[in-house]
């Protein structure tokens, strides 16, 4: 449970200096009760863990994403286990007029747009163990043009005399398809594909990932062709209500489309599974579809799902961009997407996500990253903590380690140290305070 040798693979990558100031931050960040401020983690902190010295650390630039990549190909990394890629966006609801990236973001938990900080996550989910580890975080800031153009009032359009004539209906002569793989990006999808190209120059093929995997607000085609650009395959999710297609199947060559979808009436041969559970019934089809917006057919999953009792039906659709994936992993897949919201659960209840009160771009860049980075030292320091207390959480490691700042500092005003022996268990009697779920008991042999 010691963070010097946790951390101590990340020596080659930062200055000594600012290792040392990291591991007395960690420890500290690990004990504290209350908000994670800088004020809060100096008066934590253990000798050489001064205001001043945390405020340096806030202040210095670190090779974040290095620093994530190392910790885990170090800790976390299991050898064998698949992996998939996983984004999502964050919003932390921010008062005051100047720190650094303030806007108003929707928020899915306000249910509308909250003045806050944005922050786009990239983590990889183990598809065998079910455990999500961040791996990047990247601020996200709103396109000044785009802001001037929503606050600006549109000018009133002045009539013009119908001197031209009408253009016929219909598709112009001589015009040519537009090639739909070639999109312009938005400033969003752009720093999405910087972080994800970064990302894949880390990994460097150490492990194989194929997927990346994002939610309905990227089921677009700009989205994809971002992916593939990439080179990984999509997954994600369509508008219930989107216009889908089967291939043309009869005897025309130029023919591309069939008929629509028409999701009340899904022909049987596409089902894949059913199962049911109570009344409500889910039924899995799966199949090759076209949409008239993206360049590539898609491999479609239709999730709809019946209440037998009323004969209610909803209905989710799910797609990727590699047609050979089986239904079960593409379902599973999308499900883990999910993982990555318990990161940032985490990060805002236990490590300060929502508690920095820094306002320029390093400390904020700094606050953000390491209240993430803290996820993935619990994630591991919990590996350990488990083998005496298998359902011990995340506040059961945080009593811990406030139980052995207690007894550090009572240690100090003590004129002798006592024996090792006691020393141990006086450690383990006053961690184990407040525990959710305390340390079994020891089998008595006598």
């Amino acid at each position: 449970m010691n963070i010097i040798p946790l951390l101590a693979c990340l020596a080659p990558y930062v200055a000594r200096k600012t290792l040392r100031q990291m591991v007395n931050i960690v420890t500290a960040i690990l004990a504290m009760t209350g908000r994670i401020t800088m004020l809060g983690i100096s008066r934590w902190t253990e000798k050489g863990g001064s205001y001043r010295t945390v405020q340096r650390f806030y202040t210095t630039a670190m090779p974040w994403a290095l620093l994530f990549w190392i910790f885990f190909r170090t800790h976390l990394y299991r050898s064998g286990d698949p992996y998939i890629l996983v984004g999502d966006e964050c919003v932390v609801p921010k008062a005051g007029k100047h720190t650094h990236g303030l806007d108003r973001f929707f928020s899915s938990l306000y249910g509308k747009p909250i003045p806050g900080l944005a922050f786009f996550a990239l983590a990889l989910v183990n598809t065998r163990t079910r455990q999500s580890y961040p791996v990047q975080v990247e601020q996200m800031l709103k396109d000044e043009c785009g802001k001037h153009v929503a606050r600006t009032k549109k000018s009133p359009k002045k009539s013009q005399p119908k001197t031209a004539s009408k253009r016929p209906p219909g598709r112009p002569k001589g015009s040519r398809n537009r090639d739909k793989t070639k999109v312009a990006l938005t400033a969003e999808l752009q720093l999405i594909q910087n972080m994800v190209r970064k990302q894949l120059l880390l990994i460097n093929g150490w492990l194989p990932v194929q997927y990346m995997v994002l939610d309905g607000h990227f089921g677009h085609n700009n989205a994809l062709q971002m992916v593939r650009q990439c080179g990984l395959h999509m997954i994600s999710k369509l508008r219930c209500d989107s216009a889908l297609y089967f291939p043309y199947e009869g005897p025309s060559t130029r023919r591309k489309y069939g008929d629509k979808v028409n999701y009340e009436q899904l022909p049987e041969r596409y089902l894949r599974a059913s199962e049911t559970e109570g009344n409500i019934r889910t039924d899995y089809y799966q199949a090759v579809m076209l949409h008239k917006l993206f360049a590539q057919p898609l491999n479609v999953v239709i999730i709809v799902k019946t209440h037998l009792k009323t004969g209610a039906r909803a209905h989710v659709v799910l797609c990727s961009s590699d047609l050979d994936l089986a239904y079960e992993q593409l379902v599973d897949y999308y499900r883990l997407r999910f993982q990555i919201e318990f990161n940032f659960r985490d990060a805002k209840q236990h490590w300060g996500l929502d508690d920095f009160m820094n306002v320029k771009e390093t400390p904020v860049t700094n606050a953000a990253n390491l209240s993430l980075f803290m996820v993935n030292v619990a994630h591991r320091l919990l590996v350990d903590f488990r083998q005496r207390r298998p359902r011990a959480g995340v506040l059961d490691l945080k009593t811990f380690f406030c139980g052995r700042r207690y007894v550090n500092a009572t240690l100090e005003l003590l004129p002798e140290k006592p024996d090792p022996i006691s020393l141990d268990h006086i450690y383990d009697q006053i961690s184990a305070l407040g525990s959710i779920h305390p340390a079994p008991a020891p089998i008595n042999s006598s």
